[in-house]
């Protein structure tokens, strides 16, 4: 047995995991209409490249990333581009997002495909990267990160060690499950891939130990030469062992310090189903264009786990699992711990819908009205971050942000750990959405303030030196003009002194003529 680590914090949770792992992964109809937004990732939206009436091919690039921290959307089905416009989407806010809706025609037809099953590691790592890019591979297990990006490590940092994330520690949710147990070798196709793209040394897959169908999985598939560099590391079940630090420290010790990133410990960390995506991006030329969705619940009448085509409304999964909507509280998009409500059960699954949880009155009969703190501390002690949410909260509350940054918010995970233990059933986690999100916006109102008083100051610049230039200008046609005047006085003091001396010499010969006459006279 490898060596695991412990870290401070977390819970002990219900699984409440068997619910949907009842049947195999099935694969959902083509629906009629999908919905693909351009911004399925952390960073800058997709651009368009497709227009209204086009005919797109399965595959087919639809919208490309022009920025270095963005992720580009393919169409997930063959049909009609039937309009580029604003649609409801998954989200928090309840906003809206510029999205692609194809119509499909059924034919369900592949775009020319370019594989490199056979001579990938042949690539150089950088063309790697650019084919897992090409493919709009984002994280399938998190915020939506383009993987292409982790893949990268700067040219000085030498990875040791690639981790594959299969803990999924969120109750409910059992999509990475069921994908260890179904495609342990397309897992490992995967990470061999991304292993050459990043010259890792050693390969960790840790996984919570209440899932051993997953970890015997695993296991079986490896081959004698694979174990020699992939170790499978059972991990104990604690909520949030699956958060990126948390695992980091488990697997290897190490301990994240602020503002540090795993690759500056030799490590980089992925998710199991976006090696998948990996794989089939290189091996079969697939870019991402569907994904593994757990669809359960105490609401729904089937909960199981899906592969759904990304854009396919979520509406058409909940009809799938038989929803019953007379018991539905609220459908939630994620896990209970760290997912959010789903305003709109028409928005489409996206690159990071990882599970639909669909909840009844029974299960939300434990929410209560916020009291006042009673500075118990509960919150501090399983904060995993070890931070003080006690002091976060205040600080949120009375909006004092500059204060709240001296206590590491952005350390926060949003695990959630800190509002199910706390006794005064406060909204913690809201509290810290908040003031990032306030901070967030201060930055950029800070960033368009600066950039209008750069220009305002670049304008006055301007403004000073065109006078300094006007000023100069005429202070040399000044100058000009006085030499010139000068020039001409000279010249009129030339020619006056010629006229004089030529009237003097006149003047002369008059007079000595006039002197010869009288002497003439005389004789």
């Amino acid at each position: 047995m490898r060596k695991v680590w412990d870290f401070h914090g977390g819970l002990k949770l219900d699984g409440h995991k068997s619910m949907s792992m009842q049947q195999p992964i099935t694969v959902v109809p083509v629906p009629k209409t999908l919905v693909l937004p351009i911004q399925q990732h952390i960073g800058e939206p997709a651009h368009p490249v497709v227009q209204v009436g086009d005919h797109v091919l399965k595959g087919q690039l639809i919208a490309a990333a022009e920025s270095f921290v963005s992720a580009p959307v393919h169409a997930s089905s063959s049909g009609k581009v039937v309009a580029i416009e604003e649609r409801a989407i998954a989200h928090p806010s309840g906003l809206l997002a510029t999205c692609i809706v194809i119509e499909t025609d059924g034919k369900d037809e592949w775009v020319p495909l370019d594989a490199h099953a056979s001579d990938y590691k042949q690539l150089d790592p950088s063309r790697l990267r650019n084919l897992v890019r090409e493919a709009g591979i984002v994280g399938l297990g998190g915020a939506g990160f383009p993987s292409y990006i982790k893949l990268n490590p700067a040219p000085a940092k030498t990875i040791d060690t690639l981790i594959l994330n299969g803990a999924e520690c969120e109750p409910y949710i059992t999509c990475d499950a069921m994908l260890m147990r179904e495609r342990a070798r397309s897992i490992l196709d995967g990470l061999l891939v991304m292993r050459h793209a990043v010259q890792a040394k050693r390969c960790l897959i840790g996984i919570e130990d209440n899932k051993p169908e997953a970890i015997k999985a695993i296991n079986e598939a490896l081959t004698l030469q694979e174990k020699t560099i992939v170790d499978v590391v059972t991990i104990p079940t604690r909520y949030p062992a699956g958060s990126e630090k948390q695992l980091i420290k488990t697997l290897t010790g190490i301990e994240l310090s602020q503002n540090q990133l795993p690759v500056h410990h030799g490590i980089v960390c992925h998710n199991v189903g976006t090696a998948v995506a990996v794989g089939e991006a290189i091996l079969e030329g697939k870019p991402l264009i569907s994904r593994i969705v757990t669809l359960t619940g105490h609401a729904m009448g089937k909960p199981c786990n899906v592969e759904a085509r990304i854009g396919t409304p979520m509406q058409e999964l909940l009809d799938y699992a038989e929803l019953k909507n007379q018991h539905t509280d609220r459908v939630i998009m994620g896990g209970p711990m760290m997912g959010f409500v789903v305003q709109e059960t028409q928005s489409p699954v996206v690159k990071t819908t990882n599970c639909l949880l669909a909840i009844t009155q029974q299960d939300v009969t434990h929410e209560q009205h916020p009291m006042p703190c009673i500075r118990c501390g509960e919150c501090a002690r399983v904060c995993p971050a070890q931070l003080l949410p006690q002091q976060l909260y205040w600080y949120a509350r009375s909006k004092d942000f500059d204060k709240i940054q001296e206590y590491n918010l952005f350390d926060c995970i949003e695990c959630g750990c800190c509002v199910h233990v706390c006794p005064s059933h406060i909204p913690l986690v809201q509290y810290y959405r908040f003031a990032k999100t306030e901070i967030w916006a201060q930055e950029r109102d800070k960033v368009k303030s600066d950039h209008a008083r750069e220009r305002h100051e670049f304008h006055q610049l301007r403004m000073e030196r065109k006078k300094q230039e006007d000023e100069e200008r005429k202070r040399k046609k000044r100058e000009m003009l006085k030499q010139s005047q000068a020039k001409d006085s000279n010249k009129q003091d030339a020619i006056q002194a010629a006229i004089a001396r030529v009237q003097a010499k006149k003047q002369a010969q008059h007079e000595q003529e006039n002197n010869s006459t009288v002497d003439d006279s005389n004789k």
